[in-house]
């Protein structure tokens, strides 16, 4: 049941990725240029993203478990540090230059073409070198306690 009703969110989010025009990289870079011929039309996407996510998040937290069954596991760290910023800044810094995010990116894999295999390959390469990282990095913190 948890496989099908992953499939089927995953199913509606890519949908709406599609359908609101995250997967054409010219809009998103269009959205991030400011200065340039700026189109605002994904701030309403995102907008209304935000708003289902609060609804969803504000329901979420009066509930014990998941509707699965599932012990609910939501966010609790609050804090902003380095390795937040660092993120945030790669994060970006990539959405801006390519004009993918993880997100669009697989769905527009559904769609077809190179440049999101491109993105998607290298966002993986870049999922297992911070995984090798951490991996080190905590092995390294541990032998120093």
């Amino acid at each position: 049941m948890q496989v099908l009703m992953a499939f089927i969110t995953g199913l509606i989010f890519g949908l709406g990725l599609i359908l609101s025009g995250m997967t054409d990289p010219a809009k998103v870079i269009g959205f991030l240029d400011i200065a340039g011929a700026w189109n605002p039309s994904l701030m309403f996407v995102m907008g209304g993203a935000i708003l289902i996510a609060a609804i969803a998040f504000r329901f979420a937290k009066t509930r014990p478990k998941a509707l699965l069954g599932d012990v609910m596991r939501l966010p609790t760290a609050r804090q902003i540090d380095r390795r937040l910023v660092l993120g945030g800044l790669a994060f970006g810094g990539g959405w801006g230059l390519a004009g993918y995010c993880p997100g669009p990116a697989l769905a527009s894999l559904a769609i077809g073409g190179g440049k999101p295999l491109i993105f998607v390959v290298a966002m993986l390469a870049g999922m297992a070198i911070f995984e090798i990282q951490d991996r080190r990095s905590s092995a390294h913190k541990r032998k120093a306690v």
